[in-house]
């Protein structure tokens, strides 16, 4: 099987692409993005993408699954119209190439809380995407819906790294428990998507949170 991965450079992204390399269920993992990852396979085919003009890129998607991790934060991003092209505009962008190209199985990273009716901007885009996306004719959808993720970071982020700092202490205790908005690592949820494309799926559209996302990696 082939794969096609988007937001590769991310946190989650950067462990997809290891999980996948090293899973015998997939030949080849195609990584688009706008520079290449400084990682070599001989599975890995890295192609550099516009993202203002993705319909130039369509023959990537002659593939069995689309993994799409990209997304950004307002901050970084720098203003509400730049976080909403990134996390909403490019990502309904693949997913509407992908469903065109008759890819049956779509995975997108979204965030718990996602909800086209929360009061917070962030939860509204992304509930907005998981809603567009819905409505494309794939065959099998999975909203992977982290809640805040832990891991090394390129960047800065408060509460993450603050977060991060005692995580080691409260591990034991989180693992038991199932509350869907408890801290995850950013290399569960890639592992946690890594399984679900190559998982049976009785619902179109399936939703994993913390409680899937730590089945998987037991």
């Amino acid at each position: 099987m082939k794969a096609l991965v988007f937001g590769a450079s991310g946190l989650i992204g950067s462990h997809l692409v290891n999980e996948l390399l090293s899973s015998s269920a997939w030949e080849k993992v195609i990584v688009a993005g706008r520079s290449e990852l400084p990682i070599k396979h001989k599975k890995l085919e890295q192609v550099e993408v516009d993202f203002s003009n993705l319909g130039a890129h369509g023959d990537l998607f002659a593939v069995d699954a689309v993994f799409s991790c990209l997304g950004t934060t307002k901050a970084k991003a720098g203003s509400k119209d730049a976080f909403r092209q990134v996390d909403f505009t490019y990502n309904y962008q693949i997913a509407t190439l992908a469903a065109q190209a008759n890819v049956r199985r779509y995975l997108l990273v979204s965030a718990y809380g996602a909800d086209v009716n929360s009061a917070f901007f962030y939860s509204q885009v992304k509930g907005q995407l998981e809603e567009a996306i819905s409505e494309l004719p794939f065959g099998k959808i999975t909203l992977m819906q982290p809640s805040l993720l832990l891991g090394e970071r390129d960047e800065f982020r408060l509460v993450e790294q603050s977060f991060g700092s005692i995580a080691n202490y409260i591990k034991p205790l989180w693992r038991n428990l199932r509350a869907p908005w408890w801290p995850v690592d950013a290399k569960a949820v890639a592992k946690a998507m890594a399984i679900a494309a190559l998982l049976p799926q009785e619902e179109r559209v399936m939703r994993w949170q913390y409680a899937h996302i730590m089945a998987a990696n037991k």
